[in-house]
């Protein structure tokens, strides 16, 4: 994932971003682009077992979740549902409040994530 995720930092700089973002090239790619969607997303706070996370803070969390199901998780889908969307350890949901103060569950944020990622192809 480090190496992907270096690849896509790279390409940003060099200005090729469209087309990696237009094109996920496999599931691996997509959930990386999901949890690079989450870290960029100013202003969302997100709520973990009752306490506040930053966006950055979210999405080390999920990258150390995904590390930990060590290659279980083989779409995005299974990400959101398996890794994005509850505490393993207390079952409770995690939450998400977007700037303009409307809360939701994660679940459904995730989602339009990943909507939005597919319909840049």
């Amino acid at each position: 994932m480090q190496t992907l995720r270096r690849r896509l930092c790279l390409a940003l700089v060099a200005g090729i971003a469209t087309p990696l973002f237009a094109a996920p090239s496999s599931p691996a790619t997509e959930i990386e682009l999901l949890i690079a969607r989450v870290e960029q997303a100013r202003g969302v706070v997100f709520i973990r077992n009752g306490r506040e996370y930053s966006a950055d803070e979210a999405a080390t969390h999920l990258r150390r979740k995904l590390k930990a199901a060590r290659g279980r998780i083989r779409t995005p889908e299974q990400f959101i549902e398996h890794l994005g969307t509850r505490s393993s350890v207390t079952g409770k949901p995690y939450r998400v409040r977007l700037p303009d103060g409307r809360s939701l569950d994660s679940a459904a944020w995730l989602r339009q994530l990943l909507r939005d990622v597919r319909a840049q192809r």
